[in-house]
């Protein structure tokens, strides 16, 4: 089936959104300034026009049967004003009958933007699940990477975002301050997790689209990078300082060394020690090669 949907490329999407039906009605990130992301730099922020975006929402009635989830690009859609996403939303509901799910990628301070009358309201027309980059807990990390959140703001936002009763996915990602950072790094990355108790939680390792000097000269502060025992420590620091009653956990992105699956807190011992075998004997854990990490 053919859709008549524009699409500004390059486009990301979460691995979980894969069969979602993908809708762009912002272009880039407002942010845009992480010293680890290069996700949006070749885009300019916009919003698109509404009544564009609907057309193309309109262009899959055919097939409006089969949509059942719908993902909304690009790097932090919650950015929208309010009346934009609730008519986006209507007009969702009202072409896809079988609709069970919008979500999209947001900031913390998108989410603190709005009142909580208005996330209820976002919540109500079918906005369920946000997925939130929080990358680390640690006030020192966020200044150095330029994240342009704080530990409290990440909190107060996905609070005020689960009060409303949207769910959210969020992601911390190992390596991101080096050797120096790692221990304070995955400590309050786990403090913040437990304020908000995500219902999935994955951690991603810090990589370098355009090699490690680009990164360094971006990073606000001294720069050593982790290897991979240093990584599977920092994962080690980080799951045993969780105290989550029922969060989904992966550890499988391919930027991961070793994979991880479970719900936190019930199976914490499980992966921990996972993680001691695989600092014991790397040879016998499975890790993922080098050449494989990307791919």
């Amino acid at each position: 089936m053919y859709y008549q949907i524009t699409y500004h490329e390059p486009l990301f999407r979460p691995p979980s959104e894969a069969y979602s039906l993908i809708l762009q009605p912002t272009i880039g990130c407002s942010w845009n300034r992480c010293a680890f992301c290069e996700m949006y730099t070749t885009k300019k922020f916009s919003i698109r026009d509404i009544e564009e975006v609907k057309a193309e929402v309109r262009s899959v009635n055919e097939d409006g049967e089969n949509v059942r989830k719908v993902f909304l690009a690009d790097g932090n859609a919650m950015v929208l004003p309010l009346d934009y996403i609730l008519e986006l939303l209507g007009e969702l509901r009202e072409t896809f009958p079988k609709l069970i799910r919008v979500s999209a990628y947001a900031l913390p301070k998108d989410l603190l933007a709005k009142t909580d009358e208005e996330l209820s309201a976002i919540r109500e027309a079918g906005l369920k699940l946000i997925y939130v980059g929080i990358e680390s807990g640690d006030d020192e990390v966020l200044q150095m990477v330029n994240k342009g959140e704080t530990h409290a703001s990440t909190v107060e936002g996905l609070l005020k975002s689960k009060k409303a009763g949207i769910k959210s996915s969020v992601m911390i990602l190992s390596g991101l301050g080096g050797k120096k950072y790692s221990r304070q790094h995955a400590e309050n990355s786990a403090k913040v997790v437990n304020a908000i108790q995500p219902e999935f939680l994955s951690t991603l390792v810090l990589s370098y689209p355009h090699g490690m000097e680009h990164f360094k000269k971006r990073f606000k502060g001294d720069f050593e990078p982790c290897e991979i025992p240093d990584l599977l420590e920092e994962l080690k620091i980080f799951i045993s300082n969780t105290e989550l009653e029922q969060s989904i956990f992966r550890s499988d992105h391919a930027s991961n060394y070793l994979i991880l699956k479970g719900t936190l807190g019930r199976e914490k011992e499980r992966m921990l020690q996972e993680i001691d075998a695989a600092l014991e004997n790397p040879g016998m854990a499975g890790l993922r090669p080098e050449w494989l990490r990307g791919l």
